[in-house]
Order: C-alpha cells, then sequence, then structure tokens
C-alpha cells in the first residue's frame, strides 16, 4: 500500500503495519506514564489532605503568620542571649574558679589536723591563701595574695601544696 503522505515524508518504503506497531508501542509507553502520573497525583492528594486536615486557607495563614513571627521572635533573643553569655563568662573568669585545700597538724602534739591552708584563685591563678592555725593557745588566721600563682611573700609548705592543688599541679590525695 502506498500512501502519498508517507512518501512526501520520504517514508514510503517502510510496510504501514511497522508504523502501526510503533504507534501500538508509544500509546501503550503513554499509558504507562498517564497511570503512574495518576499514582503521583493520588499520593499528592492523600499528603495534601493529612497536611489541610481541619485546617482551612486563613486558618493555615494565620498559623503561617504566627510562625514567621515567633521566628523572629526567637532570632532577636538569640542575639540578646549570646551577648548575656559573653558577658558571663568574662565575669566568670574574674569569680573564684579554682579551690585547694591542706589540713595539717601546725603542732604535732595537738593531732587531728586543726589547721588548714586554702587557696582560692580565677582563671589566671590569681587570688588568695588563707591560712589558719589552730594551737593550744587558740586560732590564727593569716592571709596572702597570690598573682599569677605566685605570693610575694614567702609561702609555708603547707600553703605551697595549696596553690599547687588550686592550679592543679598536684593532685588532691597528697599531703592532707
Amino acid at each position: 500500500m502506498n500512501s502519498s503522505i508517507l512518501n512526501n515524508l520520504g517514508l514510503g518504503n517502510i510496510d504501514i503495519g511497522i508504523i502501526f506497531l510503533a504507534l501500538i508501542g508509544v500509546n501503550v509507553l503513554l499509558l504507562l506514564l498517564i497511570i503512574i502520573s495518576f499514582i503521583q497525583i493520588a499520593n499528592f492528594k492523600k499528603k495534601y489532605k493529612k497536611f489541610m486536615q481541619g485546617k482551612d486557607g486563613k486558618s493555615l495563614e494565620d498559623d503561617i503568620v504566627k510562625l514567621y513571627e515567633d521566628n523572629q521572635y526567637i532570632k532577636e533573643h538569640v542575639d540578646t542571649n549570646s551577648e548575656l553569655i559573653k558577658e558571663l563568662f568574662e565575669k566568670n573568669k574574674k569569680s573564684f574558679q579554682k579551690i585547694g585545700l591542706v589540713k595539717y597538724d601546725a603542732f604535732k602534739e595537738m593531732g587531728g589536723k586543726l589547721s588548714f591552708a586554702i587557696t582560692l584563685l580565677d582563671e589566671n591563678n590569681d587570688g588568695f591563701i588563707i591560712n589558719s592555725v589552730h594551737s593550744s593557745e587558740g586560732c590564727y588566721s593569716y592571709t596572702k595574695r597570690i598573682i599569677n600563682g605566685d605570693s610575694q611573700i614567702a609561702l609555708s609548705n603547707e600553703e605551697k601544696v595549696a596553690v599547687e592543688r588550686a592550679m592543679g599541679e598536684v593532685a588532691s590525695s597528697e599531703t592532707e
């Protein structure tokens, strides 16, 4: 069978049955694509119905506006909180963070380790020592200033250990 249309397209030699089979194949392929599209649309409708459940357009819009306002509020307060946290860190550097304590017998005859030396230091190892010496006549307390982990006044052995403990240089189980 000769067709003038096929001859004009340059396909006059091709059997019309092959063209017919090719068109059937294209139709089957298109039918499969339509079925896949319907399945995807059905899945989308299920998700949409679940999302819109109990909502109308106005209430959904109100929810989105509320979420936006909440997000703006959170962003503003995150910046404020970050500044406050930085300020607290700076203040914390000057607070006493390190403690060293040594209990000892100032006089061997007393017993009970009633005397003690306690060191309080900040982040820069600045602070003070309180040394409380207990004797049979009474209790005497002394303070010495510590700057950069050192004192300008001579330290007793117990005071040195208390400073080292506060700076983390000596284990706390030593010489107690």
